[in-house]
């Protein structure tokens, strides 16, 4: 097999999976995320708020989670619904060979819609590093979306895993506001806004912990959703 039939396979598997995983559906999540993030510029625009990258990071925050949510909380309804999972069961190391590979093309593909919408900002709003700042958010998102997939191991159905997931949000959102604010555990902590009267360096270790701290949660939650995979009997 030549080199340029390998890279049009690769494509062709690589397109045939991500159409079961957003079965569809994605462009609306694609849609939506970019609408909350024109409002959100358009409103700080109008309130008069001062332009900065923080302001940036907090607009596409919410849009990156947005982008993560369907294909991670419906990836495995959609393989069930699809009726693939007997087919996808029978492939040797099934757990290595096809959901790494489809969360890896996910996150590859959020990654450059948020450069893409980084650079709208960077014209619109305020001159940012689109790479650096969707790579801040991918982080977020990867300890998000790879915390649905578990529940989505577990469940096995799209809309449990949905409510479970935004529970899981709404509490952590609380536990940031109330216990764990610019703390290395603050799932939500925006790695640009330097809070007052604290020394650069110390907010530095301060992002730099709890960077390290979302990607190891997000490692134990694949390990996780993975481990549950091996578990034939409860998805077929």
């Amino acid at each position: 097999m030549t080199f340029t039939q390998i890279i049009q396979t690769a494509v062709k598997v690589a397109s045939y999976n991500m159409k079961i995983i957003f079965g569809g559906k994605f462009i609306w999540f694609f849609i939506v995320a970019f609408l909350f993030f024109c409002y959100f510029m358009f409103q700080s625009a109008y309130e008069g708020l001062l332009p900065s990258e923080d302001m940036v990071y907090n607009h596409l925050f919410f849009p990156a989670l947005l982008l993560v949510f369907y294909p991670a909380v419906f990836g495995i309804q959609n393989d069930a619904d699809n009726r693939i999972l007997e087919v996808l069961f029978g492939i040797p190391n099934y757990m290595y060979k096809v959901w790494l590979t489809r969360l890896l093309l996910i996150y590859i593909e959020i990654y450059f819609i948020l450069v893409i919408y980084a650079y709208a900002a960077r014209y619109l709003l305020f001159p940012v590093n689109p790479f650096e700042i969707a790579l801040q958010l991918m982080l977020p998102v990867l300890f998000i979306g790879n915390l649905a997939f578990l529940y989505s191991t577990i469940t096995r159905n799209g809309n449990a895993t949905a409510v479970l997931t935004i529970i899981s949000g709404i509490i952590l959102s609380i536990l940031s506001k109330a216990l764990l604010r610019h703390s290395m555990w603050d799932v939500f902590l925006n790695p640009f806004e330097l809070p007052d009267n604290l020394h650069p360096a110390i907010w530095s270790n301060i992002v730099k912990n709890n960077r390290i701290f979302l990607g190891i949660g997000s490692i134990v939650w694949i390990m996780l959703g993975l481990f549950n995979l091996q578990k034939r009997e409860k998805f077929v």
